[in-house]
């Protein structure tokens, strides 16, 4: 006899637990596309009203999102401590604003890229769509891998 395999129960989000969960993190993946090959770059972000908001410099970020300005944003947490875990897709595209608009000084206080120098290109996502779900977990599905610090930190 075959044991039932273990799956997480799923609940839809509205948009705005889409939105509150976006404003309680600050790390996604944004997805790209050019030459009809994707491409996936780690982000420090912001939420500005129903928007994001994250900085970048000149090279290949930059390069393919003025090649093709549609995007995609990814942004997660579990927690195994709480049993839960959650998963946030917004889906819009990027508009570029230069180092000397207002807007840039004016929004990204509190916004330190990882690597920061050279960040003086703002780019917001003006978002279309916005999607998620949260998955409780049970006790078979506990993260066996250790939580640092930092990780943890960000969970809580």
């Amino acid at each position: 006899m075959r044991a039932k395999p273990v799956s997480p129960k799923a609940e839809d989000l509205t948009a705005a637990q889409c939105w509150k969960l976006l404003s309680e993190t600050s790390i996604g993946r944004l997805a790209v596309c050019v030459d009809g090959r994707p491409d996936v770059f780690p982000v420090n972000f912001k939420v500005d009203e129903e928007s994001l908001l994250f900085r970048t410099g000149g090279g290949r970020k930059l390069d393919d999102l003025r090649a093709d300005a549609s995007v995609a944003l990814e942004a997660d947490a579990v927690s195994g401590e709480f049993g839960i875990a959650w998963s946030v897709v917004v889906k819009g595209h990027a508009e570029i604003t230069t180092s000397e608009s207002e807007v840039l000084n004016a929004t990204t206080q509190g916004m330190f890229p990882w690597q920061g120098v050279g960040k003086d290109q703002l780019v917001r996502i003006v978002v279309d769509e916005v999607t998620g779900r949260r998955f409780t977990l049970d006790a078979t599905m506990t993260l066996t891998v250790p939580l640092d610090a930092s990780i943890r930190a960000g969970l809580e």
